[in-house]
């Protein structure tokens, strides 16, 4: 603590932490007889003699080793003469006391000043100083300064000021000048004020609390000769302080981390590229729609790519063309420009700014508005991109806030489909060679998803225009039914499924109800329901039962599977062979069969949905038909069942979409199209089109069909009914029969025609058939006779030849009538024919050469 002893002098009282801490410094004196006559406590430690054992003793006699003495005695004399000297001096320590570190012999350094009494007697005042110490010092000063000249690191030694009080080479060399030259400098020289203002901050912290700071990061600028330069460094700070505690400064040492930063900025921009493509992956593609694909682009890239992006399609991908999208067009259409295409998306991260969005100037081109077709123009970067197939860089227009564009073409399959444009705003980092890269990558995962979602989409509508033209055309019509049919293809997410639905019309004007669903999706799906509706129509014109019909629905349904069709039995046989060139084909379907004269209808199911049925004034009812086995089950037969309908009631047949979805059960679904039947009896395209918007139909998971009759009978009128004994007159009979209910009927211009026609079945039934005969005829859009009886061998029509006395009525009834058959019925067979009504377009008259083509 320093003390005032006077108005201009201070004394230190405490002991100073100065240099001859270090070097061992001790004095002595000799008196002018040569004895020791004063001796220091430095000299005590130093010499390792106290005071008491040195006073009045000869110091050559004391410390000197004797071979030194008598040239010691004379340069002692020397010195009392009143000349100084100075030089080395060996001595030997006193035994049994170590001197430092442990030794024996000594060596100091002497420096001898003559001195004089106040009686005028000579002496010498000695200052001694331990020569090993000062080498000691002097190898460590050589070490330091080796270390702090040499070191490739920058070194900093701030004052207590926090001025720079010295700096190393290296430092000098990064910011210029030698480096006496920085002394007295700041931080504030270096460095911009607020990365001045952390560093200065940061050195008081190390000032004031004494703990170090490692790995403390700093940006400035370096100078050079192309202007500043930036850099990144690393600083590490301490207090340093003397060997008696007192703080000298802080020292800091410098390492330039530029290159450490570019590789970790490097390497973050690698993960950054691989977390974008990473999630590039997860949401690009999730639909198979185009434009919602490309959506999907841009939602990844911007604004974690670029600032702002648009897609192009090619127009011809867009419409379903199938002409080469690359195709340019001629200089009539458009200077020579690309093909057409379409801005199908576009997204921009900065709402403030247009960023090149539609109207803007950009790459000698005006932006077009997202839907707008448009062509790029020949010399324009993006149409060399689309020429190419290689990424072009577009500088951005003057005045613009677009900085720089990447022009990429979306290339799948060796194909280009479009252009995607990524662009960065002025102040954004600029594009770089992993950014190229990174543009190339998105584009193609994108190109390969547009075009899957094209390859899908042209399927799509293939198998959705097949399917379709696989449909009964129009509103079909049937004897004693009010018809109204309705067909939902599922959305374009997902591939077109197997339903189907029909109306034939049997003989007798039965007709077949029919809906089915093949299992699947996609074009294969649509073909095996093309031709599992193709053999429904071919088994109801042989008029089979229902069962039956299933039953062989159900073999063409597992030959389906087979490679050539083969059947069950060849089928069988080479199971295990075939098997891995077979495929599954599984189909449910229900078939019913409507009599309007009886108003009874036959239901036969293959695993589908119950149908349903509306009495008048009652609530809807699923029927209880047995569900049976899927079609291509195979091995298990079919039960059908016969229900009476009462007039004006309503049936409905549908698939599985319309009651069954992800969200609703088939339970749910059922309860729900019940209730929505709940208005029956308002007509009946109402109905249908009530049951549509009601029902969870535009889920568009599944395609949906609806069939729905009105049951109206044939009217007890429009029937006429006669059963005729097994004798010759029943023949004339019949014919007065058809004759007056003809007239009855107002159609006496076919009463010659079916007079003959009669006469024909009815003999061939009494001469070919068994049992009682029965005659009907039926009046409707048609008139239809049939002739039955209990015979179970089937009519077939042959060509007479020209010395045969018969065998030409099948063929004059094939003749003039517009359409004839035969079918079995539990108790035998039923011949009929059908024709025209006069004035109908299908109403013809059988020419002469037709008649005599007979004979």
């Amino acid at each position: 603590m320093p003390e005032a002893t006077g108005d201009d002098v201070v004394w230190q009282s405490s002991p100073p932490g100065s240099l001859y801490e270090h070097i061992r410094v001790a004095s002595f004196s000799i008196g002018a007889d040569g004895l020791i006559d004063q001796w220091s406590g430095r000299a005590a430690e130093l010499f390792g003699f106290a005071a008491r054992e040195v006073r009045g003793k000869d110091p050559l006699e004391v410390f000197v080793p004797p071979e030194f003495r008598a040239k010691g005695y004379r340069k002692l004399s020397e010195i009392l003469d009143g000349k100084e000297w100075t030089g080395m001096v060996p001595y030997v320590l006193p035994s049994g006391a170590g001197g430092p570190e442990g030794r024996q012999h000594g060596l100091a350094e002497v420096y001898v000043m003559p001195s004089e009494t106040d009686q005028g007697e000579r002496g010498a005042l000695c200052v001694a100083v331990d020569v090993r110490a000062l080498r000691r010092i002097e190898t460590d000063l050589a070490s330091s300064q080796a270390i702090f000249g040499q070191s490739p690191f920058g070194f900093i030694l701030f004052g207590t000021d926090l001025e720079v009080q010295r700096v190393n080479q290296r430092f000098a060399t990064v910011f210029g000048g030698r480096p006496s030259q920085h002394r007295g400098r700041t931080v504030h020289d270096y460095l911009k004020l607020g990365e001045a203002e952390r560093l200065e901050a940061a050195l008081r912290r190390v000032l004031t609390t004494g703990d170090p700071v490692t790995e403390f990061k700093l940006v400035g600028d370096r100078p050079g000769t192309g202007g500043p330069e930036r850099r990144h460094w690393s600083l590490n700070l301490y207090r340093v302080g003397s060997g008696t505690g007192r703080t000298l400064g802080i020292a800091a040492i410098a390492t330039d981390i530029t290159h450490r930063h570019v590789a970790a900025r490097e390497a973050a921009s690698a993960r950054r590229n691989l977390a974008l493509l990473n999630e590039a992956s997860a949401r690009i593609g999730n639909s198979l729609d185009l434009e919602t694909t490309s959506r999907e682009l841009l939602g990844v890239a911007v604004p974690n790519f670029c600032d702002t992006a648009s897609v192009d399609l090619y127009q011809s991908l867009l419409t379903g063309e199938e002409a080469p999208p690359g195709r340019w067009a001629s200089s009539e259409e458009s200077g020579g420009g690309t093909a057409r295409l379409r801005r199908v998306a576009f997204a921009s991260a900065v709402s403030d700014g247009p960023l090149s969005g539609p109207g803007e100037l950009h790459d000698g081109y005006t932006s077009p508005e997202v839907g707008a077709v448009h062509r790029f123009p020949f010399s324009s970067h993006s149409a060399g991109a689309l020429r190419s197939a290689r990424v072009r860089s577009i500088p951005g227009e003057p005045g613009s806030l677009i900085q720089s564009t990447l022009a990429v073409p979306m290339v799948a399959h060796d194909t280009v489909v479009g252009l995607v444009q990524f662009s960065r705003a002025k102040g954004s980092e600029p594009f770089g060679d992993r950014d190229r890269a990174l543009a190339v990558e998105l584009a193609a995962r994108a190109a390969v998803c547009i075009d899957n979602a094209r390859l899908y989409r042209r399927e799509h509508e293939r198998a959705l225009i097949l399917q379709r033209s696989l449909l009964p055309p129009g509103d079909p019509e049937a004897a004693g039914l009010d018809i109204a049919c309705r067909y939902l293809p599922g959305n374009a997410a997902t591939e077109v499924g197997g339903d189907w639905f029909d109306v034939i019309e049997l003989p007798g004007h039965r007709t077949a109800l029919v809906v089915g669903d093949v299992m699947g999706r996609g074009l294969r799906a649509a073909v095996a329901m093309g031709e599992l509706r193709t053999a429904v129509r071919t088994l109801a014109l042989l008029d089979l039962e229902p069962a039956e019909v299933l039953g062989a629905l159900d073999e063409i349904a597992n030959g389906l599977g087979t490679p050539n069709g083969r059947q069950q039995a060849t089928r069988t046989a080479h199971r295990a062979a075939d098997a891995d060139l077979a495929e599954v084909y599984l189909a449910t379907c229900v078939y019913a069969v409507y009599d309007p004269v009886t108003r009874r209808c036959t239901f036969a199911n293959a695993g589908h949905p119950p149908p349903v049925v509306v009495e008048p004034g009652e609530k809807a009812l699923l029927l209880d038909v047995p569900p049976g086995v899927p079609l291509g089950v195979g091995g298990e037969p079919f039960e059908q069942v016969e229900v009476e309908l009462s007039e004006n009631s309503l049936l409905a047949l549908y698939t599985d979409g319309l009651v069954e979805s992800r969200d609703q059960t088939l339970e749910e679904g059922l309860a729900a199209f019940r209730a929505s039947l709940g208005h029956a009896e308002q007509p009946l395209e109402d109905v249908a089109d009530h049951v549509l918007t009601t029902l969870e139909t535009g889920h568009g998971q599944d395609d949906i069909a609806l069939l729905m009759a009105r049951i109206q009978g044939l009217p007890a009128e429009s029937v006429g009914d006669w059963r005729l004994p097994r004798e010759p007159r029943s023949v004339g009979r019949a014919r007065e029969y058809a004759r007056a209910q003809l007239v009855a009927w107002d159609l006496e211009p076919l009463v010659d025609t079916v007079e003959l026609l009669v006469s024909e079945l009815v003999t061939n039934a009494m001469r070919y058939g068994e049992g009682e005969i029965r005659l009907r005829l039926l009046l409707d859009r048609t008139l239809v006779c049939e002739v039955w009886d209990a015979g179970l061998v089937q009519p077939r029509r042959r060509r007479a030849r020209d010395t045969d006395e018969g065998g030409r009525g099948l063929q004059l009834v094939g003749m003039l009538s517009s359409a004839w058959g035969s079918r079995r019925t539990p108790r035998g067979k039923t011949v009929w024919f059908e024709l025209a009504l006069p004035g109908s377009a299908s109403a013809t008259e059988p020419t002469v050469e037709q008649l005599l083509s007979m004979f």
